[in-house]
Formats: C-alpha cells, sequence, structure tokens
C-alpha cells in the first residue's frame, strides 16, 4: 500500500457535514467520507468534500482493500450522549459482545441490533470492522465521553492487531475552541506511537516555564464572535418558562449540541420580573466555561436587558464549533443546527490528527 495518503486517501466514516474533512483538508490530505444523511452529503458536495451516500452499516469493505491509508470514524452519539435518552448505556453489554465477536471473525451484528434498545447504539462496532479488514495505518474515532469503555475495548483489540493505540478524553477548549467539549479520543498507528495531541491552551493560562514556553487562556465565545464586555448566555429561549443553565460568554460555551437554537443572550443581571415570568436559572460564575453546543442550537436566541432581539446565528454558531463564517450549510435552520452541533470541532480534528499524519509542508521541509 502506498501509505502517502496525499495519494491514497482518507476513509471517514459517518462523515457528517466536513469537521474531520477541513482538518485532513488544512493538511493537504485527500478524504472520501461515506454518510447516509442527503442534507448532510448536500453540505458536503457545496464544500467540495468527497463522499459515498451510503449505510457505514451496510457498506462492504471489499471494494476499498489497498486503497485507503487511514480510518476516520464518529460514529452518532445520539443514543450514549447526556443530550439524550442514554439508551446506549443499557446496550453496552451487546456493543462488547459485537466487538469480541468481530476480532474472532464472526460478524454477529445483525443478532445484536435486534437485541439493542436502540440499534443505533451498535454503529459503535462498525470503526473496528472496517479497521480489521481494510489494515489501514493510521485511525483516528471521536465520540461523547461515555463510548470511551468502547473505544479501550477496541483499542486492545487493536492492539492485537499490531496497532499502537492510545484513548482519553480531550476538551475541545485545550485546542482553541471556543467550547468546552469533551471528547473521548481512540488513536491507532502501525508506523508511529499513538501519543496524544499536546495542549494549545489552557484555562487561565499558564506562565512560561524554564524553557520559556507558556499557554494562553482559553478562548471565549466573547472573543470568537467579537461580543461586548458584560454578555451573559442562557441556554433557554423566550418561549421557555423554566429549566436552562446561564453562563457569561466571557468563557467558552459548554460542547455545542442541536439543543443551542434555544439560547438566549442578555445582560448579566436577572431582574425580578425576569425570574417571575420565567424562572431562576442555574447560574454559573464567569470565571468557568460555558456550555457546549448541540444539534439544537436553532431555539438559541440573543436578548438584551431581559428584552427578546434575535435568533443566534447559523454563522455565530458555527464558529463556536469552529466552522469559518461561510460555510456553506444545506437544509432548514433546524436541519443546519443539527449540522453544527453533531460535528467534529475542525481544530480538535486538526489536533488529533498531528500526532497521525505530517502535513504537506512537514514532508516537503
Amino acid at each position: 500500500m502506498n501509505t502517502d495518503s496525499r495519494i491514497t486517501p482518507v476513509l471517514d466514516l459517518f462523515a457528517g457535514p466536513g469537521g474531520w474533512s477541513q482538518a485532513l483538508r488544512a493538511r493537504g490530505l485527500r478524504e472520501v467520507g461515506i454518510e447516509i444523511d442527503p442534507v448532510v452529503c448536500a453540505t458536503r458536495a457545496a464544500v467540495g468534500h468527497a463522499t459515498i451516500r451510503a449505510d457505514v452499516a451496510a457498506y462492504p469493505t471489499a471494494p476499498l482493500r489497498g486503497k485507503i491509508t487511514g480510518l476516520i470514524g464518529s460514529p452518532p452519539c445520539q443514543t450514549f450522549s447526556a443530550a439524550g435518552l442514554r439508551a446506549g448505556t443499557t446496550d453496552l453489554p451487546l456493543c462488547h459482545q459485537a466487538l469480541d465477536d468481530l476480532a474472532q471473525g464472526h460478524d454477529t451484528r445483525d443478532t445484536l441490533r435486534e437485541a439493542c434498545t436502540d440499534s443505533r447504539s451498535l454503529l459503535v462496532v462498525e470503526p473496528l470492522r472496517y479497521c480489521l479488514d481494510l489494515r489501514p495505518d493510521w485511525i483516528a474515532l471521536e465520540e461523547v465521553p461515555a463510548v470511551k469503555p468502547v473505544f479501550e475495548h477496541t483499542a486492545r483489540l487493536l492492539a492485537e492487531a499490531g496497532y499502537s493505540t492510545w484513548t482519553g478524553v480531550l476538551n475541545a477548549a485545550d485546542f482553541g475552541l471556543a467550547q468546552t467539549r469533551r471528547r473521548a479520543i481512540l488513536i491507532a498507528s502501525r508506523i508511529h506511537p499513538a501519543l496524544p495531541p499536546q495542549p494549545t491552551h489552557a484555562d487561565g493560562g499558564t506562565p512560561a516555564d524554564l524553557f520559556g514556553d507558556s499557554l494562553p487562556a482559553w478562548v471565549s465565545m466573547a472573543q470568537a464572535l467579537g461580543l461586548e464586555p458584560g454578555v451573559t448566555v442562557a441556554t433557554r429561549g423566550n418561549r421557555k418558562t423554566t429549566g436552562g443553565n446561564k453562563f457569561h460568554a466571557s468563557r467558552p460555551s459548554w460542547a455545542l449540541t442541536e439543543k443551542a437554537r434555544s439560547w438566549v443572550l442578555h445582560s448579566r443581571r436577572d431582574s425580578p420580573n425576569w425570574i417571575a415570568a420565567h424562572g431562576a436559572r442555574t447560574n454559573r460564575h464567569g470565571d468557568q466555561p460555558a456550555p457546549s453546543i448541540t444539534g439544537e442550537a436553532h431555539r438559541w436566541h440573543w436578548q438584551r436587558d431581559d428584552v427578546y432581539q434575535r435568533p443566534l446565528g447559523i454563522t455565530e454558531a458555527a464558529a463556536l464549533q469552529g466552522f469559518p463564517a461561510t460555510y456553506p450549510w444545506a437544509g432548514s435552520r433546524t436541519k443546519q443546527f443539527q449540522q453544527i452541533g453533531n460535528a467534529v470541532p475542525p481544530p480538535l480534528a486538526t489536533a488529533v490528527l498531528t500526532t497521525l499524519v505530517p502535513a504537506a509542508s512537514e514532508v516537503a521541509a
């Protein structure tokens, strides 16, 4: 196999709108993604990312043998996410069974899928199926922290197949994203030792050491979006009467999910009238990070002095997720926020890739 991924492409399972793709492109690497959602495929086409529209779980691996160098996978997280019903937690034993069966050459996915509380739970085993069949030089997987035990199990099986592996949980804020998005990561390589990326930022920053090195502070929402000082965000819109959290934009957001569409931006102080009308919120001190963005971000709104102003913009949510303002999102506003919230943040993807493959400029040097 040609091990230069500038010639031999990287395979991206559950490719999404292009978080990994953006990071690969920035490093001069070719990629082909497998994605089933037609709207997401439309976004990828608009950006120019090569895509096979197919079900990852049903797609055959044989046509890809000898044709890829690296493999990336970000299985759907809804069944394991804290923002969902967490049916995946109940299905974890079945996921572990599927991993062991695949490693022993037995494909029991169909039978185990029928036994799952949520059939999507078993998608977390698909990367191992592709890895064992295709034997890529390197592997990078990303999921919500609840999937870490599955990644650890996958890593053990990959180690038995000759890979160096590392698993852990990374905070995207440590790599320059204005969001404290924590994600389980699996890194594996048949060429180099698998090592975690080194943080580029730190909570509050770090002073210079004996070698003169220091880390800047986490990027705040205000910095990322150009907000004026004193802005506070609440995680429920003007149509909600209870619940939600409140945090200052002087820190990173929490992980964006699709629920970010319900966020409201307002001044720091809750007035008695606001509390009477909408209920008290769980406050978050200004020196703490703000929340994650999810696909619910289409419910977020801007608000000042308790007065509704306008919805959170697509470009603003995209910026908090690390995408450029000009990214051509396809679909309805709700669908666009879902894509943003489900995407891998490009800065986090870039950090992971730096440990696995050199950039084109580094190869040329």
